[in-house]
């Protein structure tokens, strides 16, 4: 998968000086939405975590043309996550109130061209997550 850095450079560098919008937003939303991953972060800082998160998206950016710095990164990102107790089934939760915000905070400035490199990268960066993730079967596999 080739990514459309220049989408995501161009959307993000919109994004920077309204960090603050951004995170409350996300957060605000992913609460909301979805009220069932409130409970993985009752022990966390919000300003912290909110500064973590947006760190994590400079990172992301700055390094998209970096695969193996990006990939490492991403891994340890994802092994973190596990201890946190973040299933697999959230990162598509994370990832649509990511979008959302996204569209929110660039209000017309967000275009479809952006929705769709976004979304794209999000799928890439959440199978690079996964795969640094050492979840037992069980977890992974589909419950019936």
């Amino acid at each position: 998968m080739t990514l459309k850095t220049d989408l995501l450079e161009t959307s993000f560098a919109m994004m920077c000086d309204r960090e603050a919008d951004f995170t409350s937003n996300f957060y605000n939303n992913l609460f909301i939405d979805y009220p069932e991953v409130k409970p993985l972060f009752a022990h966390v800082q919000m300003s912290e975590q909110s500064k973590k998160l947006f760190a994590s998206l400079v990172l992301v950016v700055n390094n998209l043309t970096k695969p193996d710095i990006l990939t490492n990164t991403l891994h340890g990102l994802g092994t973190r996550h596990v201890k946190y107790g973040v299933l697999p089934e959230h990162y598509p939760k994370v990832g649509g109130t990511f979008l959302k915000t996204m569209a929110f905070v660039l209000k017309d400035k967000w275009t479809e061209e952006y929705a769709a490199a976004w979304a794209e990268t999000y799928t890439a960066i959440t199978e690079i997550m996964l795969d640094g993730c050492n979840y037992p079967p069980e977890v992974l596999s589909p419950k019936t």
